[in-house]
């Protein structure tokens, strides 16, 4: 048997939209699919959790024990946008200051909540481990390296690391001709 689920079971997770060529480990913890679209040549695997508002655009891989939680604000993956494992991406969150409860399972009037989009942009990679905070805004083609906090904006075609995530030198954009080549030999 496959490990991802056929195109009949995916008519029947009851996702808002999905595109051609999805791939979506039978190992994936789905809540909320009503919220959550999908465009073409997306692959999410094992022991992933999709929870939210969730808006992937095309070619984005999501790796193994990966985390979106999109909240009411939700998540935007753009075309070309790698994800590694283990990354937790939050548009939600508590106050940990002391001065509220946290937990899901205590009433809002006890808690305080952040509640923002994320947004990764197109051909942005976020390394294994990584850790993204509401509001965060990854600019286009920004990199971060493994077990980074990410807790700001980035800059475009920036190459980023540490806790928290900071800029340590700029990305190449020669992958932009390689997306234009892809694009052209596959019709896309």
């Amino acid at each position: 048997m496959n490990s991802f689920y056929t195109e009949a079971e995916l008519k029947t997770l009851g996702l808002k939209k999905y595109g051609k060529n999805v791939l979506i480990s039978r190992k994936c913890s789905i809540y909320g699919a009503d919220n959550i679209e999908l465009g073409n040549n997306i692959r999410i695997d094992d022991f992933c959790i999709l929870s939210g508002r969730i808006t992937m655009g095309s070619f984005i891989h999501i790796a193994a024990y990966t985390a979106l939680y999109g909240g009411e604000h939700g998540v935007e993956l753009n075309d070309f946008v790698n994800i590694s494992s283990k990354v937790s991406i939050y548009s939600i969150s508590d106050d940990y200051s002391g001065e509220y409860m946290t937990s899901p399972v205590v009433p809002y009037k006890y808690r305080k909540v952040t509640s923002k989009k994320v947004i990764v942009n197109r051909q942005s990679i976020i390394g294994c481990g990584c850790t993204i905070l509401p509001g965060v805004i990854i600019a286009e083609g920004s990199a971060f390296g493994a077990m980074s906090l990410i807790n700001s904006n980035s800059n475009a075609w920036s190459i980023n690391c540490g806790i928290p995530a900071r800029q340590i030198k700029h990305r190449s954009k020669k992958l932009l001709e390689l997306e234009e080549n892809f694009k052209n030999e596959f019709e896309v």
